[in-house]
């Protein structure tokens, strides 16, 4: 599993994230991050990858107040 950074450009990344958020409810956001978050894991692929990442991300702390919204 990859830690270190590893965007080409995490800046360009992040705000087409939140453009295909725009205008969505909450429930249509939650269905585009389920199927972004399989279509990466697909192109992951690797199952002790995937779950070392599932580990990792639940061991984050939640995010500070005032941390940019999804």
């Amino acid at each position: 599993m990859k830690t270190d950074l590893h965007f080409q450009d995490a800046d360009t990344f992040y705000e087409q994230l939140l453009d295909a958020h725009a205008g969505l409810t909450p429930a249509q956001s939650e269905l585009l991050n389920a199927r972004l978050i399989l279509i990466l894991a697909n192109q992951v692929g690797d199952a002790q990858v995937l779950s070392a990442c599932i580990e990792a991300a639940a061991r984050l702390p939640e995010a500070p107040p005032g941390a940019r919204p999804e």
